[in-house]
C-alpha cells in the first residue's frame, strides 16, 4: 500500500473540531480495564502490520466494538444505564417499550407469528415488550434475540428469567438470521448506529478515504486514495445530490444495504421497525455539518476521539435514513412510515399510559411524567431519534405514524 499523510492522534483533520468534551477531562479507567484495552490495541496493531501499515477505519471500528472477548460489546464492561457509558430509551422508562408494543400488537394480530430483536442490549426492551404484549392479549409465539455479544446475552437471560419467569421460555437466542418465511415483527433499537462506517474527506474535486495506522504516540488517521469496494461509487452518488464544500469530512455506511437485503429476504410478512438517531440525507450531509457525525461515548460523556482507550468506549455514527429507505425499496420492502420518536410515542398511547399511572399528584405519575419528558422533548430524545416502519404485506397505517408522517422528507 502506498503511504499517505499521517494526521495527529485523535483528530481527523483541521476540519474536524473537538465538539463536546476535552478528552483530558474524562474519568480514567481502572487498571483491569486498561489491561483489556491494551490487549485489543495489540490485536489491532497486529492487523495493521499484516495489512501493510494501515487498515480502513471501518475495520478499526469493527474491532473496537466487536473483537471477540475484547471489543466494547464483547467484553464484560457495563455499558447501559446511569452507571454505564450511555442511556437508551428502554433504560429511561418502561413507557418506551410499552408504546412500541402497541405498534407491534397491530402487526402480530394480522400476521400471527413471532418477534425478532436485533442487539437487545440489557434486555430491558424485551422485558417491557413481552410484558405489555401479554397484557394486550397478543404475545408472540416466540421472541427471538439476535445478539453478537455473549456477555450481553447472559445479562439478557438473567433479566428475563428474573422479571418475566412465565414468559422467558418464549425467548430464544439466535446466532444468525432465521430462515426465510418469518412472519411478525423485527425490531432494532439503536443498532444501526453501531455498524462500522467508512470515513471520507472531500477536497472539492476528489475524495480520500481515512485509514488508521500506528504512529509514535498511538493510532493515527491516514488519508489515502479510496480503496474500499463500493465507497467511490457511494461518494460519487452523494456528490451528485449534495453540495459538499472543500474540506468536508463525513461517513458512509456501506454495510447498511447488504444487511437490510439479508433481513428483508427472511421477512415473508410483517414489520421491520427501526429506531435510531440520525437524519434524512439533506440534513446528514448538510454543508455546515462538515465534520460528520462520528461520536464516542464514555461514562455518560460524548467526545470525538475514537483512538482513546479502544474497547472501553462506544463508537457511533448517525443513520442516513434516506439511504435506509432506498435500501428498503431495493430489497422489496415498503416504507410505511417515518417520524421522530416524540410523535411515534404520542401516537402509540403515551398519554394514556401516563394517565393509567394514577392521580397526577402521585409519586408514580410524577416519576413517569419526568421520564416521558426525556423521551419526547426536542432537547432530549424526542427529535434526535427517528422511527421508520418497513413492511411487507401490511396495508393499513400503523400506530406511531398516523399523527405525523415525515416520509416526504426522505
Amino acid at each position: 500500500m502506498a503511504a499517505g499523510k499521517p494526521l495527529k492522534h485523535g483528530h481527523a483533520a483541521s476540519t474536524v473540531p473537538s465538539r463536546m468534551y476535552n478528552t483530558a477531562d474524562l474519568p480514567q479507567p481502572a487498571s483491569d480495564a486498561v489491561a483489556l484495552s491494551e490487549a485489543l490495541v495489540g490485536l489491532i496493531i497486529h492487523e495493521i502490520e499484516a495489512a501493510g501499515g494501515a487498515i480502513p477505519f471501518s475495520r478499526y471500528m469493527e474491532l473496537c466494538l466487536y473483537a471477540p472477548g475484547l471489543g466494547y460489546y464483547s467484553a464484560g464492561q457495563r455499558k447501559f444505564g446511569a452507571g454505564g457509558d450511555f442511556v437508551t430509551a428502554p433504560e429511561v422508562s418502561s413507557l418506551f417499550g410499552r408504546c412500541l408494543a402497541r405498534c407491534c400488537a397491530e402487526v402480530l394480530q394480522q400476521t400471527g407469528g413471532d418477534m425478532l430483536e436485533f442487539g437487545a442490549g440489557s434486555g430491558r426492551l424485551a422485558v417491557d415488550l413481552l410484558g405489555e404484549l401479554n397484557a394486550l392479549g397478543c404475545p408472540p409465539r416466540q421472541y427471538f434475540i439476535l445478539e453478537r455479544s455473549a456477555d450481553l446475552q447472559q445479562r439478557q437471560q438473567q433479566l428475563l428469567r428474573r422479571e418475566l419467569p412465565r414468559l422467558s421460555e418464549r425467548v430464544v437466542w439466535l446466532e444468525r438470521l432465521p430462515p426465510a418465511g418469518f412472519r411478525g415483527v423485527m425490531l432494532a433499537n439503536e443498532v444501526l448506529d453501531a455498524m462500522a462506517v467508512e470515513r471520507f474527506h472531500w477536497n472539492g474535486t476528489a475524495a480520500a478515504q481515512y485509514f488508521v495506522t500506528q504512529g509514535a504516540a498511538g493510532f493515527e488517521w491516514r488519508e489515502r486514495p479510496v480503496e474500499t469496494p463500493g465507497l467511490q461509487e457511494a461518494i460519487d452518488r452523494l456528490v451528485e445530490v449534495c453540495e459538499l464544500p472543500a474540506g468536508y469530512v463525513s461517513e458512509i455506511n456501506l454495510s447498511l444495504g447488504p444487511w437490510l437485503s439479508s433481513v428483508a429476504g427472511r421477512l415473508e410478512a410483517g414489520l421491520l421497525l427501526l429506531v435510531d438517531y440520525g437524519y434524512e440525507r439533506d440534513e446528514y450531509y448538510h454543508p455546515q455539518r462538515s465534520s460528520g457525525t462520528l461520536m464516542c461515548h464514555y461514562r455518560q460523556r460524548a467526545h470525538e476521539d475514537p483512538f482513546l482507550w479502544p474497547g472501553l468506549q462506544d463508537i457511533t455514527a448517525h443513520v442516513d435514513f434516506t439511504a435506509l429507505a432506498e435500501a428498503a425499496s431495493a430489497a422489496g420492502l415498503a416504507v410505511s412510515g417515518y417520524t421522530n420518536q416524540a410523535w411515534f410515542l404520542l401516537d402509540s398511547g403515551l398519554e394514556t399510559l401516563l394517565q393509567d399511572a394514577g392521580p397526577t399528584d402521585s409519586v408514580a405519575y410524577l416519576q413517569q411524567a419526568q421520564q416521558a419528558k426525556t423521551l419526547i422533548l426536542p432537547g432530549e430524545m424526542g427529535e434526535r431519534f427517528k422511527c421508520i416502519a418497513l413492511t411487507r404485506g401490511i396495508e393499513q397505517p400503523l400506530p406511531g405514524f398516523r399523527i405525523q408522517d415525515f416520509r416526504y422528507r426522505l
